[in-house]
């Protein structure tokens, strides 16, 4: 098979990126995930997460080296090994970052990067039923 385009890591970034490349269907994607599919139904509920971090099943369990500026202490480092990646296993938890700090990144140069600019962004993702959360 031949392709446009190889995605790998199917969490949230590489589906959405798929599906942006793929979907005038003009390019031939490939989205390539480790990990197996989301049907674990831990995944699904919100505190479902105290089941999916560190679970072998839905993490691959990273953990740092021990940090000197954390009297050597290592700090684990949940990483999702699911479709849907850390996303799927992170209890259905998503914040915003604050509006301060985008438009800080577009003063400092980076053109697209302000609140104004990516809040369409952010409501294009999310699919919140209770009224405008603004």
């Amino acid at each position: 098979m031949e392709f446009d385009y190889v995605i790998v890591g199917a969490g949230s970034a590489g589906c959405v990126l798929a599906n942006r490349l793929s979907a005038d269907g003009r390019h031939r994607v490939a989205l390539v995930e480790a990990g197996g599919r989301d049907s674990y139904p831990w995944i699904h509920i919100p505190v479902g997460y105290f089941r999916t971090m560190g679970n072998p099943r839905t993490d691959w369990r990273y953990e740092t080296e021990p940090d000197p500026g954390l009297n050597g202490r290592a700090l684990k480092w949940p990483r999702g090994k699911v479709l849907g990646g850390s996303s799927s296993i992170n209890g259905l938890l998503y914040v915003r970052g604050q509006p301060q700090d985008y438009d800080h990144w577009r003063q400092l140069g980076n053109t697209g990067w302000g609140w104004s600019d990516v809040l369409p962004l952010f409501r294009r993702s999310e699919s919140y039923a209770g009224g405008d959360p603004e």
